[in-house]
């Protein structure tokens, strides 16, 4: 068959939205994946722009390892009352015009409960208009600076439940999908001791088989502590092959609703004796906390969405094989940044 006419500027638009319509009638169906989509749309009205965010004082500040899927990456650590200042860079590598209709940047703070599906809570939200409509030719950049902002929980990463401060920048667009990047950042917050802090003891045991006592020098511990107690063997008629002391972390997601969960993790263990003991005898505990990362304050219900508690496990395994054990809850808290 004969080609037609070449067509006009209006008539290729008109084809062009025509042909993004289908596309996004076939991505709302599933037929096309997000990426597909994208490089439609990128096709019709230019290449996405690339966004980064620098903060101000990147150099200078304290980062702290976080585990993020199966990977490790360093986060930027900010106190409850820093600012977070820096600038944003919007870079486009395209030779077609990109027009947007707004650019903004947000910091929030946020509660992600993993085992429900899509449910997030924000807790802090601050927006700043970086620029109205325009084109972007190259690169652009913009400073920001949240001065005052409401940071009053510590960031988690636990199994159901994240906190996560961060940046999002958006970039609107009348055509073409819209363009959004993410920084999280990390936040740590201190707390005093509490004013009552009594030692912990307690006895435990089997009937005519087993008795001890056991103690622990502080019911609360700041994080770089040291955990000292000791184990007395008052009645010893098992066989005793050794002795251990760990820490446990139980989160508690969905408290009050049909939904609740409860997950432990073992953070720490420590052998504190090897070999069967005797009457009278007494074992000394120690257990340096500092060199934990993954050890955070004890969180009673943050927002009321979830909770994390710690416990010191103390576990007596016989030469069959069974294991005694015992837990005792205790606090932690940062006592600095």
């Amino acid at each position: 068959a004969a080609a037609g006419p070449p067509l006009q500027d209006s008539e290729r638009t008109l084809q062009a939205c025509v042909s993004l319509r289908q596309a996004r009638s076939l991505s709302s169906l599933g037929c096309l994946p997000t990426p597909i989509m994208s490089r439609i749309s990128d096709a019709l009205f230019g290449s996405t722009a690339k966004v980064s965010i620098a903060f101000a004082d990147s150099e200078s500040r304290t980062t702290v390892p976080v585990k993020v899927g199966e990977s490790e990456v360093q986060q930027l650590l900010f106190g409850p009352d820093d600012a977070v200042t820096g600038q944003v860079t919007i870079d486009y590598p395209g030779t077609k015009k990109f027009e947007y209709t707004g650019i903004r940047l947000e910091l929030i703070g946020q509660i992600e409960l993993h085992f429900e599906k899509s449910s997030t809570y924000e807790f802090t939200s601050l927006v700043r208009e970086l620029d109205g409509p325009g084109e972007l030719e190259r690169t652009k950049s913009y400073s920001f600076d949240f001065s005052e902002v409401e940071k009053p929980y510590e960031s988690y990463d636990g199994i159901n439940a994240r906190l996560r401060y961060f940046l999002r920048t958006t970039i609107t667009r009348q055509y073409g999908s819209k363009v959004a990047h993410e920084e999280t950042f990390r936040v740590h917050t201190t707390s005093l001791e509490p004013e009552t802090n009594n030692a912990i003891k307690m006895e435990v045991g089997i009937e005519d088989c087993l008795h001890i006592e056991f103690e622990y020098n502080k019911s609360a511990y700041h994080l770089k502590d040291v955990v000292l107690g000791k184990i007395f063997f008052l009645l010893v008629r098992i066989r005793i092959k050794h002795m251990e002391v760990a820490i446990i972390r139980r989160e508690q997601t969905g408290a009050g609703t049909p939904n609740v969960s409860n997950e432990s993790e073992t953070i720490a263990k420590f052998e504190i004796m090897d070999g069967a003991p005797v009457r009278g005898e007494s074992i000394p505990i120690r257990l340096f906390l500092g060199g934990f990362e993954q050890l955070t304050p004890t969180f009673d219900h943050k927002n009321g969405k979830f909770s994390v508690k710690y416990f010191l496990n103390l576990v007596l395994v016989d030469e069959e094989d069974r294991r005694y054990f015992k837990q005792q809850e205790v606090n932690f808290f940062r006592k600095e940044l």
